[in-house]
């Protein structure tokens, strides 16, 4: 039996089921306990006709300009989990498992694909076409952890979010299928969920099935059916249930609730995984207010807390949830690959595990320091909220920093 996916969690919600014109969109990353996750931004920019893009493992034809990005990344590797762009564009990808075993030959993980979605697409759409672009040309394939040992291989689904809509994207291999969304609640996880709605396809896809004796062109297609090792395809979310009560008030408040709920299974703290970083964003349906975009740069959001990004001009870079970089020297990038882990933990990373083991041997002192870190985190939202109901357009001046001071004023209150 082939390794289950690590059991991460995607969501989004339109309205009606969220709150004011608002598109609320999130993702906690489960993958192994000890990797370290960095939130990283890239700044817009033009490239030379002819150059290359370096991804994890493979090197691709780059293009003439990217967006600015802010992504959440394991810090070993090129791609992200999860991320947005400046056109207001989330990504998040899932490990899934197929009834096709996933190519353990180097070529583009489904993380590479993620930043290269939003690097190069405007719009949900637009990333969509981007990925199934590349992955037709390129192919998907090579380790998902870093691991010197064994070679940990997935497909991918992809959930590609803007203010106007949303695309699920399912691959097996170079072949894929979509889903369009534009209301209610959504949840993918790491497994197949795509039935028999399909608003776009690889145009190959049914004809290969067939070839492959899979599907027999008489009954309906379901996608889930026919690529899904067993029935396993069919109760994934549990967050799903939680975010539908809501009734209509889905907010980046209730996304963050759900993303820290144990007792549903969305935020993974197992033997083999944790939820090692989570992302929320929301992304006004009206085009004059600003996308926000929630990073915890830290692993367990129970334990973690939210800290609002806005993408302008010159946005102040935050080192302190940068991971150290190797350069040539990184054993992610010498074949063999993975022959040995350097630390990668960044400033912000470090801090937690101080306040973790305080948690664990203190209990009055890590509850009480909790507290202080959920109410810094209420301020925060309190006053993105402030910003989205606002008449006036806001000063890039206000919040160029804004990302920056979050981060330290958490890294004071562990100090």
């Amino acid at each position: 039996r082939m390794a289950a996916a690590p059991p991460s969690y995607c969501f989004v919600a339109f309205p009606p089921c969220s709150k004011d014109g608002l598109v609320v969109f999130g993702k906690n990353s489960a993958r192994p306990r000890d990797e370290v996750q960095e939130v990283v931004y890239f700044a817009a920019a033009e490239h030379e006709p002819g150059s290359k893009v370096e991804c994890t493992y493979i090197e691709i034809e780059q293009v003439q300009k990217t967006h600015a990005v802010v992504l959440s990344r394991p810090s070993w590797l090129w791609g992200a989990e999860m991320g947005a762009n400046e056109h207001g564009v989330c990504v998040a990808n899932e490990a899934v498992v197929t009834r096709e075993p996933a190519s353990e030959s180097e070529a583009l993980l489904g993380m590479d694909l993620v930043r290269l979605g939003l690097e190069r697409g405007a719009t949900a759409k637009e990333a969509l076409d981007v990925i199934v672009a590349l992955l037709e040309e390129h192919g998907q394939g090579g380790n998902y952890y870093e691991d010197g040992s064994s070679c940990h291989t997935f497909q991918s689904a992809f959930l590609i979010v803007d203010r106007n809509e949303a695309w699920i994207l399912e691959t097996s291999g170079k072949y894929w299928a979509a889903e369009k969304i534009t209301e209610g609640v959504k949840c993918i996880c790491n497994q197949l969920s795509l039935t028999t709605k399909i608003d776009a396809e690889h145009p190959e896809l049914r004809n290969y099935v067939k070839s492959q004796g899979w599907w027999n062109g008489d009954s309906d297609f379901n996608f889930s059916e026919v690529f899904s090792l067993a029935d396993d395809h069919l109760a994934c979310c549990s967050g799903r249930e939680s975010l539908e009560k809501q009734g209509g008030d889905v907010s980046a408040r209730a996304m963050i609730d759900v993303l820290r709920d144990k007792d549903s299974g969305v935020c993974v703290d197992s033997e083999s995984f944790l939820t090692t970083a989570s992302i929320v964003s929301v992304l006004p349906q009206d085009p004059s207010f600003p996308c926000i975009h929630y990073f915890t740069g830290t692993p367990d959001p129970s334990r973690s807390i939210f800290k609002p990004f806005i993408f302008v001009d010159d946005v102040k870079s935050v080192p302190k949830v940068q991971s150290p970089s190797f350069g040539d020297d990184d054993p992610a990038k010498k074949i063999p690959r993975f022959q040995e882990k350097p630390d990668r933990r960044h400033e912000l990373y470090k801090a937690h595990e101080w306040a973790r083991s305080l948690l664990e041997n203190d209990q009055d002192k890590g509850q009480k320091l909790m507290r202080i870190m959920l109410d810094l985190e209420k301020q925060g939202l309190e006053a993105m909220e402030d910003i989205l109901s606002r008449t006036e357009i806001l000063d890039p001046a206000e919040v160029v920093d804004l990302f920056y001071d979050c981060v330290d004023t958490e890294l004071k209150f562990f100090k």
